[in-house]
């Protein structure tokens, strides 16, 4: 950094300022750009293009889309449907979720890579005169009021920022600097798994996106088009014994859980073609303070399994959107229209962490742990032969719990 927290500060004056431009601070910003309120978003980063994020745009995100108007335009980006999900268990395939069955226009997940999706969400947001969005602002501590949080100070290229706010909203992942600073208290759920995400090319005649469980391996496979994206899940803090044993030992262990990859695990060159995901389950107890809300992952972070993170995280943008818009713009803004949002949220939240925790302790930890060869829960195989049945999961990862429906007003563009 170049500029040093003790020099004056830059001041910048807004209604709403939100840290993180990740989906959730970027869709609540368009958002509320959108309903005419002035907006600041500040991301630590100089771009979006970071590797093994979250790429899956689901079902509910492209119904959101679609209410905005935008969908069609965000398909002409390039990617990927998937529209049925199947787990490959010691060797038999079995049908798990069938999108088809929702609306014909969102009736699958896109596999978008997620810097293309947030680019597409900044230009539009960047068409409303009152938005704003600062890139490498790092944000190093909160701005106080007496009682009442009134915004961030940055560290930038060009110096401190002070960014003052009648709402500081925190988008800013499961790390969330504004969380930490705001003293919010974080309830630790517990997650029993870490992931390694790595990426091998993919050829014509290759498996499309599923899981793939056998004795002692769970691995997630995504069809990118020319490569896969691969989720190798492993017990927690295992990474360092993984390490230790070589990178020669875990090609090795790769192609033997995905045969059809064997010839391309020397794609792994070093350990960092490997990326370490530490996943956590944790929510906070209140997500808000006088003037200012966390949601997304500040407000509970999610386990990757199911890819339903970023969508939790937008549908807390959406209803943050709709409760607060209207006392943003006439400056009644009060700590019980933050609360209302929380209480809107925590249900989904609930549940489906609820869920991942069965699905990691029940599923994911006994695969992990098993050495003889995986026969089909006759529950999987019930869902497998029952096309009806395979709408349940398909509900859960795609919509999702309460899904939230754009009920903000449009403004002008310009």
């Amino acid at each position: 950094m170049n500029g040093d927290a003790a020099s004056p500060a830059e001041r910048l004056d807004t209604t709403c300022c939100i840290v993180g431009g990740g989906p959730a601070g970027m869709v609540l910003g368009l958002l509320l750009a959108r309903s005419g309120i002035e907006v600041v978003v500040l991301e630590k980063h100089a771009d979006f293009l970071r590797d093994f994020r979250g790429d899956t745009i689901h079902p509910s995100t492209l119904q959101l889309m679609d209410e905005l108007g935008l969908l069609d335009e965000l398909l002409k980006l390039p990617h990927n449907k998937v529209q049925k999900v199947s787990v490959e268990i010691g060797g038999e395939d079995v049908a798990f979720a069938d999108f088809s069955f929702l609306p014909k226009r969102h009736a699958f997940i896109a596999l978008m890579p997620q810097w293309d999706f947030l680019d597409f969400l900044a230009e539009k947001a960047r068409a409303y005169k009152n938005f704003k969005l600062v890139m490498q602002a790092n944000v190093v501590d909160l701005i106080r009021d007496r009682h009442r949080i009134a915004g961030v100070r940055a560290l930038t290229p060009n110096g401190p920022l002070d960014v003052h706010a009648a709402l500081t909203v925190g988008c800013d992942g499961r790390h969330s600097t504004v969380r930490a600073k705001a003293g919010l208290p974080v309830e630790d759920v517990g997650a029993p798994i870490d992931v390694l995400w790595m990426r091998i090319s993919r050829k014509p005649g290759d498996p499309e996106t599923g899981g793939h469980l056998n004795a002692g391996s769970f691995i997630a496979v995504l069809d990118r088009g020319d490569y896969f994206q691969i989720a190798y899940v492993i017990p927690k803090e295992a990474a360092d014994r993984i390490k230790a044993a070589g990178l020669p030992a875990f090609r090795q262990k790769l192609a033997a859980a995905l045969p059809f990859l064997a010839g391309r695990v020397d794609e792994l060159q070093t350990w960092d073609d490997v990326k370490l995901l530490s996943v956590k389950i944790d929510r906070l107890r209140t997500w808000y303070r006088t003037g200012l809300l966390c949601i997304g992952d500040a407000a509970h972070a999610m386990s990757p399994v199911g890819g339903v993170g970023i969508n939790l995280a937008i549908q807390d943008a959406v209803a943050a959107a709709n409760i607060l818009w209207k006392p943003l713009k006439d400056g009644t803004l009060t700590t019980f229209d933050l609360a209302k949002v929380q209480h809107r949220r925590t249900l989904p939240t609930r549940v489906t962490q609820r869920l991942q925790v069965l699905a990691q302790n029940r599923f994911a930890q006994p695969v992990l742990r098993s050495t003889a060869p995986l026969q089909v829960p006759w529950a999987l195989r019930l869902l497998g032969r029952t096309p009806l049945l395979q709408r349940i999961p398909a509900r859960i990862v795609g919509v999702g719990i309460r899904p939230e429906h754009v009920q903000s007003p449009a403004g002008p563009v310009g």
